[in-house]
């Protein structure tokens, strides 16, 4: 094997039942832009790709292929944000969307809130911390709480675990 090879996961896919529902979620809740749509030459379904990164076309594609009452074979799907304020703002936008099942989550090592897509599809928005503890973990957040309040109990919550490190540290551990 090339030392130098190191693939890059680039984007995901994942089948939905109605998907221009599903493309006015992602558009409106992660400012996500549609990039193309139309009917698949290879896949026989509408293919929509979407896409917040000017030189990627897109970063999901939506597949009009789920079959009817078919579960959601999606874990998660996980957007990272910077700032405390931009998850509380994908709160807000996701709910107004009709996400349910709204959670928030301490992982120590992120900050995170889960929910439920229109068609019952995990999302996770999350903010990475300074820090590391064994996954995984997750302590109740409440983001209602001030800025300082949170990164304060976060900070407590991972100096108490024993598995704690600054996050420098763990990927050194694991990376080399």
């Amino acid at each position: 094997m090339t030392a130098s090879f190191s693939p890059r996961l680039a984007h995901v896919g994942v089948s939905c039942f109605d998907i221009d529902k599903m493309i006015d979620f992602y558009t409106s809740v992660f400012n996500l832009t549609l990039t193309d749509k139309g009917p698949g030459n290879t896949f026989p379904y509408m293919l929509a790709f979407l896409s917040a990164n000017p030189s990627q076309h897109h970063q999901l594609a939506l597949a009009q292929s789920r079959p009817a009452g078919a579960p959601s074979t999606v874990m998660q799907l996980s957007f990272k944000v910077d700032t405390l304020d931009e998850v509380r703002e994908a709160k807000r936008r996701a709910l107004a969307k009709g996400a349910t099942r709204m959670r928030g989550l301490n992982h120590g090592n992120a900050i995170s809130i889960y929910f439920m897509d229109p068609e019952e599809n995990t999302v996770e928005v999350y903010l990475d911390t300074p820090w590391y503890v064994s996954q995984p973990h997750g302590d109740p957040l409440d983001l209602d709480k001030p800025d300082q309040v949170i990164w304060d109990e976060t900070e407590a919550i991972v100096r108490a675990d024993p598995t704690f490190k600054p996050v420098e540290t763990w990927s050194k551990d694991v990376f080399g």
